[in-house]
């Protein structure tokens, strides 16, 4: 509009015409009273934004609720209200009716949780604009948070116990330090349905947090998870099958208390440990991990060996392309129970021309092989199911 005016008003100098001084001036007065409308009382609107919840596994539902309060003393415009999500690839955008003075009003909407990741919420955006549409003023509130999405988990079996250096690791059934129940092996803070009377009020008043008496030493087995995502050996959707996978085994494992470990072919190495936030931090992880073109899959191997220290080993790869079997085989002296999860193309939809016969397992390795008929919650099931039976126990 200022750009027209401007050209009347030169074609009206130039021309001599005064009714173009007159067309000229429309448009311009136009966008200054516009510009005066939406500026001459500013908005006075305060959001607030909640998400529940903030982690999530894939598929699984967030809901973010939000609320605008107009604190001011007259009556609020109608206004636009916009909350990017994923860097503004999507959004979230709704016309908001006038306020009068102190009234609130709220909206929910539902957050796309189908893929992993970490994605960026808001800031909340808020705009006024004038009748015509030529100014608009907004202002941003609700300051950004993030939605951390962690990849799908199937619930499997975990794998089994095996011994390890620490003569705590791999034990079937606690044991009582004490007959009369005075010892206790540790303390640990309190858990949600924790028998209250083993609080340690001594403890509890130093720390300033509930602490519970360990009358028993706990079941620790330790699970390591090496996940192969080198950039060759995977297409999108294989990589996600197997980050999957990982997560599951995984979760497996932390749900009956084991030490749990992830290890991935570029290097990372997430270390031993037990707790809720150990887990987390590993699910954070493969939230975020992609195709890597860094391919360390040999020194991870060598240090796995010089420094394995038991427990049970679990490789999570691509069929035919990814990590050696015969490589892994090496490790069944440093690791009690070995077992390799390899993706066939089927199962991530390469077609493939006839079914190759796969070569036999090499003594003390476990194969569990995901075809598009086998998923891996199915084959990985089988496969612990028959490595527990007392037949395959005893041959092996």
């Amino acid at each position: 509009m200022l750009a027209g005016g401007t050209v009347l008003g030169i074609s009206g100098r130039l021309l001599g015409i005064e009714e173009l001084f007159v067309l000229a001036a429309a448009p311009i007065i136009l966008v200054v009273v516009a510009t005066w409308q939406v500026r001459a009382r500013p908005l006075q609107l305060v959001a607030s934004r909640e998400l529940h919840p903030d982690r999530v596994h894939a598929g699984t539902a967030s809901r973010v609720e939000l609320s605008v309060r107009n604190r001011s003393t007259h009556r609020s415009p109608v206004v636009s209200v916009r909350d990017p999500f994923d860097k503004g690839r999507r959004q979230a955008r709704f016309l908001l009716a006038p306020l009068h003075p102190g009234e609130v009003a709220r909206a929910a909407y539902r957050l796309p949780t189908d893929r992993r990741g970490v994605f960026g919420l808001g800031p909340l955006e808020i705009s006024r604009a004038d009748p015509f549409g030529l100014v608009t003023v907004t202002t941003t509130d609700a300051p950004a948070t993030q939605l951390t999405v962690y990849p799908h988990v199937d619930v499997v079996v975990p794998l089994p116990h095996t011994i390890g250096h620490d003569p705590y690791a791999g034990t079937d059934h606690p044991n009582a330090l004490g007959n009369l129940g005075e010892d206790f092996y540790a303390l640990r803070p309190y858990e949600m349905g924790d028998d209250l009377r083993r609080v340690h009020w001594k403890s509890t008043a130093r720390v300033d947090e509930l602490m519970i008496r360990q009358d028993e030493m706990p079941w620790q087995g330790r699970v390591t998870v090496l996940l192969d995502h080198r950039r060759r050996a995977h297409t999108g959707e294989s990589l996600e099958l197997a980050v999957s996978a990982a997560a599951s085994i995984l979760s497996a494992g932390w749900r009956r208390r084991s030490l749990v470990r992830l290890v991935t072919s570029d290097g990372v190495d997430s270390g031993f440990a037990a707790g809720i936030a150990h887990t987390e931090a590993i699910l954070e992880h493969l939230a975020t991990v992609q195709a890597s073109r860094h391919d360390r899959l040999t020194d991870v191997l060598v240090g796995l060996r010089r420094s394995g220290n038991g427990g049970a080993l679990a490789a999570v790869a691509t069929g035919g392309r990814s990590v050696e079997i015969e490589a892994l085989a090496r490790l069944r002296g440093r690791f009690g129970v070995v077992t390799l999860v390899l993706f066939e193309p089927s199962s991530y939809g390469v077609p493939t021309r006839g079914e190759v016969a796969a070569p036999p397992p090499p003594p003390g390795t476990q194969i569990v092989r995901v075809t598009a008929a086998t998923p891996f919650p199915q084959a990985w099931n089988v496969a612990m199911a028959m490595a527990r039976s007392p037949r395959l126990g005893a041959r092996s």
